[in-house]
C-alpha cells in the first residue's frame, strides 16, 4: 500500500532539485522500467500485484499497489503498472576520454525535453554509446525525458561537460561534424564511421565558440533544391538523418 507521503515523495521527483539532492530519477511503465532493471538495481519499485508476479525484480524496495494508488502516485496521464527510483550515475566534472574509434553524439544547448528524449532513443537505435551534453541542455533524467527514451536511456551515457573542451581535446584526427545552413551536402560527403556529431539548439544552432572545431560542415538539402520548403528541420529528425548516413556508409564502403 502507497502512503500518502510515499506518493507525494514520488511525485517530488519530477522537480530538478529534488532529482540532484537524491541522485535519483523516476521512471515509468514496463518498458521503461524494464530495460532499466537489466542493467541497475531500483532503489524504489511500485507495482501492481499482477506485474510482480509477472515480473523478476531488482530493488532495494518494492510496494504492492493498487492501480487507484499508481495513479495517484504516477506523473503520467495513463499509468501503466509499474514505477521505479533508480540511480543517476554521476559523471562529476571530469572530462570524459573519448573513443576515437567511437561515433558520439554532442549536444549544445538542447531544450525541449522530448527532442532530447528522442535523440537518446535514436542514439541507441544506431549504436551510439555515448552523448556528450552542454550544461544548458535539458537535464536527461526529466521525467519527460525519460518516458521518450523509451528504455534507451539504459543502455546510453550521458555526459554534462563543456563542449568547447571536449572538441578541442578530442584525439588528433577524430572527425567532428556539424549541421549548418551553409553547409555542403551530406550525401556527397566523405564521412568516416567514427567522429563526433554536434548537433545545436531548436533556435540559435550551433555555439559560435564551437565552429572553428567543426571538421566536416554539413547540410541536409532540401527536395528538390531550389523549392521553397521549411526553415529547417527538428533537431532530432535532422540527428536521425545523419547517424543513418554516417552508418550507411560505414556499411557500404567498409
Amino acid at each position: 500500500m502507497l502512503s500518502k507521503n510515499l506518493i507525494k515523495y514520488i511525485r517530488s521527483f519530477e522537480q530538478k532539485k529534488r532529482r540532484k539532492a537524491e541522485g535519483l530519477f523516476l521512471a515509468e511503465g514496463p518498458k521503461t522500467v524494464g530495460d532499466l532493471l537489466e542493467v541497475e538495481r531500483a532503489h524504489l519499485l511500485v507495482a501492481t500485484a499482477d506485474w510482480l508476479a509477472a515480473n523478476e525484480v531488482n530493488a532495494d524496495e518494492v510496494v504492492t499497489a493498487s492501480e487507484e494508488e499508481l495513479r495517484r502516485a504516477s506523473l503520467l496521464q495513463h499509468p501503466q503498472q509499474v514505477l521505479a527510483l533508480f540511480p543517476i550515475n554521476q559523471t562529476g566534472d571530469d572530462m570524459p576520454r573519448v573513443n576515437e574509434a567511437e561515433l558520439a553524439l554532442a549536444l549544445d544547448g538542447i531544450q525541449d525535453p522530448g527532442n532530447l528524449g528522442t535523440i537518446i532513443r535514436i542514439a541507441d537505435w544506431f549504436g551510439i554509446k555515448n552523448i556528450y551534453c552542454s550544461h544548458d541542455t535539458a537535464d536527461a533524467y526529466n521525467p519527460k525525458v525519460v518516458q521518450a527514451t523509451m528504455g534507451s536511456l539504459a543502455r546510453v551515457h550521458i555526459y554534462y561537460i563543456d563542449l568547447r573542451q571536449l572538441l578541442a581535446n578530442r584525439p588528433e584526427g577524430m572527425p567532428v561534424y556539424g549541421t549548418l545552413l551553409d553547409g555542403e551536402n551530406l550525401y556527397g560527403q566523405r564521412t568516416e564511421n567514427r567522429g563526433i556529431i554536434v548537433m545545436g539548439n531548436e533556435g540559435r544552432g550551433l555555439s559560435a565558440e564551437l565552429l572553428p572545431l567543426l571538421t566536416h560542415r554539413l547540410l541536409i538539402p532540401p527536395y528538390p533544391a531550389g523549392r521553397r520548403t521549411a526553415e529547417s528541420l527538428n533537431v532530432a529528425t535532422a540527428t536521425a538523418i545523419i547517424c543513418a548516413e554516417l552508418r550507411r556508409k560505414a556499411a557500404v564502403f567498409q
